[in-house]
């Protein structure tokens, strides 16, 4: 038994959480993934030295597993040791804006005659040609610009964006995907190549429902709250208990009989109001009315396992300290406590990647701005350390 991708070593230049997502995802299927930061550290990083800490949960959360150099690209000799560790390298990833690395002279066509081998993973908001390459991007903006935030919040309310940062980390999905399935064809080639990963494109797809409405109706989506627009079930929402709220989804006639035996209403079984989803989409707020009589007299635990004994799609709606601390994903071993060195106690993810009769990649708590320079510098590319100490005095790494 070994880790899928051991012997492969990744340059990260990953930055906030794109980048960083993805050599997390390298890191765990067991490359060798060497974070490089400028000296003052990643953007994500320079806000916490900012305020007078050394890291916090997402850094650790992302960066763990990493070994961490620091290098400044905007020296001569900066990009001479980058030359080195590509020669050496199977991957450089990054999500700079486009053309960052080619006006340092450090881009793919630069690299590659170094090391015609490597993977270059580029990831970026709208990719690296078209008329809108150049826009500025964020997972705010990208939420905006692909759609998703037309269709979030309620429908007499303005757009909203989606609570978590999807865009950037969908966006780090598909680099690690796109970085993965090019080792694959270079097993078979031989050569290496550039691939990209724009944030709008990856997350075209999860609109499908939305696209599949114009198509039908030829209408803009409408924004829908946490009722289901287009093709409507019913009941689908999230519904108040006596301490919290839990969310229903039917989608068959037979969870909806199933949920009329949970609720103990199955004198509604006749009832023309609710016969078929037709009837209950069409009579909306008094499917609504029924359950939520029902989820109010109860806590939202005693809903979900009503609901799961009578095998009726629900969910309690939990909050983020209920998530961290999920016995389900504790046991699977998703979520780990581990001892940070800055942080104390956390809790982190492992990959949701699981390769069966592979080994998992323990995992190693996120290192400090620069904590590995000796061990890649000298140890890996065998660097006198007289000569690391003076590339860190002039300010090389």
């Amino acid at each position: 038994m070994t880790t899928p991708l051991a012997g492969i070593t990744v340059l990260d230049f990953g930055q906030i959480f794109q980048g960083p997502y993805a050599g997390f995802l390298l890191a765990k299927g067991g490359a060798d993934v060497i974070k490089i930061e400028p000296p003052g550290g990643e953007p994500l990083r320079r806000r916490v030295i900012a305020t007078g800490g050394e890291t916090t949960l997402p850094m650790a959360m992302l960066n763990a597993n990493k070994r961490a150099i620091t290098l400044n690209l905007k020296s001569l000799r900066g990009r001479d040791l980058l030359h080195q560790m590509v020669a050496r390298a199977d991957v450089l990833l990054e999500n700079f804006s486009p053309g960052t690395m080619e006006d340092l002279g450090v881009g793919y066509d630069a690299l590659k005659k170094t090391n015609p081998r490597l993977i270059y993973a580029t990831g970026t908001g709208f990719g690296i040609s078209g008329p809108d390459r150049d826009n500025l991007a964020m997972d705010f903006t990208i939420q905006a610009a692909s759609g998703i935030m037309s269709i979030t919040g309620a429908p007499d309310g303005p757009p909203m964006k989606a609570g978590p940062t999807l865009v950037d980390f969908m966006g780090g999905i598909h680099l690690y995907a796109a970085i993965v399935t090019a080792l694959f064809q270079r097993d078979r080639s031989g050569e290496g190549q550039l691939v990209e990963v724009a944030m709008q494109e990856a997350v075209y797809p999860s609109l499908a429902s939305s696209y599949d409405y114009y198509h039908r109706t030829g209408k803009q989506p409408p924004r829908a709250g946490n009722r289901q627009a287009g093709l409507s079930s019913a009941p689908y929402n999230a519904f108040p208990t006596n301490d919290g709220w839990v969310a229903i989804h039917v989608v068959t006639e037979g969870h909806w009989q199933n949920l009329l035996k949970a609720m103990g209403r199955e004198d509604l079984l006749a009832d023309p109001r609710f016969r078929t989803n037709t009837d209950r989409t069409n009579n909306m707020a008094a499917t609504e009315a029924v359950v939520t009589e029902w989820t109010t007299s109860l806590g939202k635990s005693e809903v979900a396992a009503a609901a799961r004994r009578y095998k009726v799609p629900c969910a309690p709606v939990r909050n983020a300290v209920e998530v961290m601390n999920d016995p389900h994903m504790h046991e699977r071993g998703m979520l780990q406590r581990i001892r940070h060195p800055s942080l104390g106690e956390i809790v982190v993810p492992n990959s949701p990647l699981r390769l069966h009769g592979a080994e998992r990649v323990p995992p190693v708590p996120s290192p400090k701005l620069g904590e590995h320079n000796g061990d890649v510098y000298s140890g890996w590319l065998g660097i006198p350390e007289t000569d690391v100490a003076a590339l860190k005095a002039n300010g090389v790494i």
